[in-house]
């Protein structure tokens, strides 16, 4: 990747880069020119790329990736600077990989009060199972879902941005990052479509581990830093003042009451889905990233070491 950087730009990428691009970038908001046809071209095999690496693993530049690719028609000189960053960071921190941690995680920190649902229109409400399904085999499984929502994330539309991480156990194996189809006027309304885009993945997933029979153990989880949204869901009285929320609202509802999902609240600053809704700073997402991306050495020592280097 190194000799392409070079062979494309005719320099060595930057050292002192340490995230994908500027903590807070908007890159809708640059004025720069427009790029020749040429660079245009450039421009676009180097988006199609980043993209096929996200695919592969490296879900730490998504939300970046995600953010230029909306450029791909008209780029300007700007959008390539920044492109060359995400290029620069993936070579500084080219060991990144997705570490396998096969055990079981532990949830007991995380609240899952029982509800009585009996005044509310999901009382009866039960999760359906295909009839089909092969007889589990192998180890069980735990899915955890971790989401978040980035309120306002493009400037010009006013488009918020839907951050899903998901894992099986401690391995993450499904990432999805993308702008909302509506503006929101508040943090609540981005929060509750984003946990229904969640759901809806949830459910997918564990569709397709019950047909290749996986056992999966519990019910699935699923984390957001938003305690509004997560309250709201989860108890029976809860209220919407907001109409147009009203579908994504009773999905989730339906969800929890029906036994299907736990949903709880994690403060913000361990919520793994940050990295795939924010431009992020190194050291705000260190602690997130390094578990499943950098460790290095064997991972059932990850919760006895406290340091390490990625080199």
């Amino acid at each position: 990747m190194e000799d392409t950087y070079y062979r494309l730009f005719g320099t060595k990428p930057s050292q002192k880069v340490h995230s994908p691009l500027e903590p807070n970038d908007n890159p809708e908001l640059d004025t720069s020119e427009l790029l020749d046809d040429e660079w245009t071209r450039k421009y676009q095999s180097l988006i199609g790329s980043a993209q096929w690496i996200i695919s592969i693993g490296r879900f730490d530049i998504a939300v970046h990736v995600m953010t230029l690719s909306s450029f791909r028609a008209m780029p300007r000189q700007g959008h390539l600077d920044r492109i060359k960053r995400v290029y620069a960071y993936l070579i500084k921190f080219r060991r990144g990989t997705i570490r396998f941690r096969t055990e079981m995680p532990d949830v007991t920190d995380f609240e899952f009060p029982k509800r009585d649902w009996h005044d509310t229109p999901f009382y009866d409400s039960k999760e359906e199972y295909p009839t089909n399904l092969p007889t589990p085999r192998g180890n069980p499984v735990l899915m955890t879902t971790y989401v978040d929502a980035n309120l306002g994330h493009d400037k010009i539309s006013g488009k918020s941005c839907t951050g899903v991480l998901h894992f099986l156990n401690k391995t993450p194996f499904d990432w999805f990052s993308k702008k909302q189809g509506t503006v929101e006027t508040a943090t609540f309304g981005s929060e509750n479509v984003a946990a229904r885009t969640a759901l809806e993945q949830i459910k997918a997933n564990k569709l397709a581990l019950m047909h290749l029979g996986v056992p999966i153990q519990d019910t699935p989880i699923l984390l957001g830093d938003n305690k509004s949204v997560v309250d709201g869901n989860t108890q029976p009285k809860g209220k919407l003042h907001k109409r147009h929320l009203m579908l994504s609202y009773n999905f989730v509802r339906e969800a929890v009451a029906s036994g299907a999902l736990r949903f709880s609240h994690i403060d913000g600053d361990i919520n793994c889905a940050d990295v795939l809704s924010k431009h992020w700073a190194h050291g705000k997402v260190w602690h997130l990233l390094k578990p499943v991306l950098f460790w290095m050495g064997d991972t059932m020592n990850i919760e006895e070491r406290k340091s390490g280097d990625i080199d």
